[in-house]
């Protein structure tokens, strides 16, 4: 923390930070307020969730243009036309007056954060001279982000479900006076990105093998997030207060857990803690274990996704491509691309076949997940100078040299 008193681009980075907190409480401010949105538009449950997978399979799908016109425009015009599309659309959310005018709206959201995820860490690591200070202040904003929306949601949304939707528009108009006034592009001007950079990615095992298990766990990951407000059957404000409970899980295995376990046991061998504990929790979900049990389970699961957010984060990095750009869009392709349909299936199991299927449903994709992860660990461990207990079980598994600390100092 010292050396952040002496960076030169303190300004802009904590404005990029701030942003990142709107952009993050922005996602969950819908939490509390879906089962709402539902009765008074006569909407189904999958319906509902369209206003997730919408979103997210929009930014999904423009992580990777808004990536490559960095290296036309530069990073500070792209983040400021993001943010300008979420403030837009979330003022005209609402006004709408049905689910596909919102599910539309919530699709022009997602591309306008994909315009602010491609480019937001990308722009801190090229302000900060301290990496590892400058990720954490940003996974910070995520963890408070995730905390905050809910609450928004739930005690706002008590008023009327548009009032959240408003206020989000608003804080998103003083996130862009942020952007515009405060922030700026690194000296050196991003080099053109051509999108086989990005795919060419994915030829490397460590990289792929990460991908494959951030899929399975995104994926679940927004099961919780989009299927459980429903699942509980809260009012409004119980409901967000629930959910802030949980973005404060979230914000604490972030900032208090992920990384202090993974200078202890490992980046990959944390992530794979973290991948089992959500895999637990969402079987616990599953079998059925009462209202009271079940908020408990949910926010118990924002710890270990917290942890396993912070982790993720880092390896990715630490796995990818030296321009972060290339690591940015082919990891975020994977993570919201495979996030998005996760509510919408949710919804349809709920309605044909039962209220509980989504959570089985979730825990065998995890279970994959798990699985592949203890398969190939040591692909990812091994070029960051990590060993897992397991590895003298894989013959392909070699001996590395160098420390975990080494390589991720490298960030």
């Amino acid at each position: 923390m010292a050396s952040a008193r002496n960076e030169p681009n303190k300004t802009a980075i904590y404005a990029t930070a701030l942003t990142a907190f709107f952009a993050i409480a922005g996602i969950a401010v819908v939490d509390p307020i879906l089962p709402v949105i539902g009765a008074e538009i006569g909407a189904t449950t999958w319906e509902i969730e369209l206003l997730f997978t919408a979103y997210i399979a929009v930014m999904a799908i423009g992580m990777i243009p808004a990536v490559m016109a960095t290296g036309k425009f530069g990073y500070k015009k792209i983040l400021a036309t993001g943010v300008t599309l979420v403030a837009i659309a979330a003022v005209l959310a609402a006004l709408s007056g049905n689910i596909v005018q919102l599910a539309v709206l919530r699709g022009v959201w997602g591309l306008g954060n994909a315009m602010f995820f491609a480019t937001a860490m990308v722009l801190l690591v090229a302000l900060a001279k301290d990496r590892e200070w400058v990720v954490g202040l940003f996974e910070t904003c995520v963890g408070l982000g995730f905390a905050v929306g809910p609450l928004i949601g739930g005690l706002l949304g008590h008023i009327s479900w548009r009032v959240p939707f408003f206020v989000c528009g608003l804080l998103m108009v003083v996130a862009l006076l942020v952007s515009v006034t405060r922030l700026k592009d690194p000296a050196e001007k991003p080099a053109p990105l051509k999108l086989g950079q990005v795919f060419g990615l994915f030829r490397k095992p460590g990289f792929l093998a990460l991908a494959a298990v951030t899929a399975a766990y995104n994926f679940v990951f927004f099961v919780v997030l989009g299927y459980v407000p429903v699942f509980l059957g809260l009012d409004v404000v119980p409901l967000g207060l629930v959910f802030t409970a949980w973005g404060i899980g979230v914000a604490v295995g972030i900032l208090g857990v992920g990384h202090r376990l993974a200078h202890r046991i490992g980046f990959v061998q944390t992530l794979g803690v973290a991948v089992t504990g959500v895999l637990v929790c969402v079987a616990l979900l599953a079998v059925g274990v009462g209202t009271a049990g079940s908020i408990a389970v949910t926010i118990v699961a924002g710890v270990f996704m917290g942890i396993a957010n912070a982790n993720l984060t880092d390896l990715s990095l630490a796995l990818g491509d030296p321009d972060r750009r290339v690591t940015t869009g082919a990891f975020n392709l994977v993570r919201w691309g495979f996030a998005a349909p996760a509510p919408v299936v949710a919804g349809l199991l709920a309605e044909g076949v039962g209220p509980a299927s989504p959570f089985w449903v979730a825990s065998g994709v995890l279970l994959v997940g798990v699985i592949v992860f203890l398969v190939t660990a040591h692909l990812m461990a091994r070029p960051i100078g990590e060993r897992v207990l397991w590895q003298r079980w894989n013959r392909a598994a070699k001996a590395v040299e160098g420390t975990p600390e080494e390589a991720m100092s490298e960030l």
